[in-house]
């Protein structure tokens, strides 16, 4: 008699949605800020962070207006640039103008320091800026970019960095898994597996996704606890995402 293969039934991850309406605020003139989690003055002790996940602030910062020169340790630093320029100097020796749809990433490690301005006299810059708890301290401050207008592939998922730096990605100080996704309408985008990075964040940079039974829009998240299963995010609408696999 033939044998039955029995599926695994996979199981459902609990879902806790951060709507966009409802995030922190600031507005300083040259800055308007919304906050995911406490940042600041803005403090909510029921939104502290999502296990590493401890920054997400999502800025957009007027012609000619930034962040002066500043340090930074023991964290790591994710700015995704949506709409405009920021124009970037370190302590390291690095200078660059990051460009709409590029990534960039510092480790501070022991300790840096550096200035972040909109070097526009008549734009915008519109950016997501990330910070990472790393799992080990003190280390060597690093730097990359990622160009994603050429790296990110429609209608998939692409690894930019984990803790291992595998498949092309840039290794960081950390046990999780940062992906981008950039989708068409109708098109559904496959979050694969992983046993050691369990749980799962997704931020919606722009449009309209759906996870399990979640509707997701411009400027929400939500944080999937125990998601170590394969899962799809289905598109409504041409739409761009991050996502983070955490341990």
């Amino acid at each position: 008699m033939p044998q039955t293969k029995i599926m695994k039934k996979q199981s459902h991850p609990t879902l806790t949605k951060r709507p966009a309406e409802q995030r922190g605020q600031a507005n300083h003139g040259w800055l308007q800020a919304r906050f995911t989690f406490s940042f600041g003055e803005y403090l909510d002790p029921d939104h502290m962070g999502f296990k590493s996940l401890r920054v997400m602030n999502n800025d957009t910062i007027q012609s000619g207006g930034g962040f002066p020169e500043h340090p930074h340790d023991n964290m790591e630093i994710f700015t995704y640039i949506i709409e405009g320029q920021l124009e970037h100097r370190d302590s390291m020796g690095n200078g660059a103008t990051i460009e709409a749809g590029d990534l960039q990433y510092m480790s501070a490690g022991s300790g840096i320091h550096h200035s972040e301005f909109n070097p526009s006299k008549t734009k915008l810059t519109h950016l997501y800026q990330i910070w990472l708890q790393p799992n080990k301290r003190d280390g060597e401050p690093r730097y990359a970019e990622k160009p994603l207008k050429d790296l990110a592939k429609k209608n998939q998922l692409t690894l930019l960095f984990s803790g291992d730096g595998r498949d092309g990605s840039t290794a960081i100080r950390q046990d999780a898994e940062i992906y981008f996704g950039r989708t068409e309408n109708g098109q559904s985008l496959i979050v694969p597996a992983s046993s050691s990075t369990p749980h799962a964040w997704i931020q919606v940079i722009a449009g309209d996704v759906t996870v399990f039974e979640e509707n997701l829009s411009t400027g929400d998240g939500l944080a999937l606890q125990g998601a170590a299963d394969e899962f799809s995010i289905k598109a409504s609408s041409d739409s761009q995402i991050l996502l983070f696999r955490l341990s």
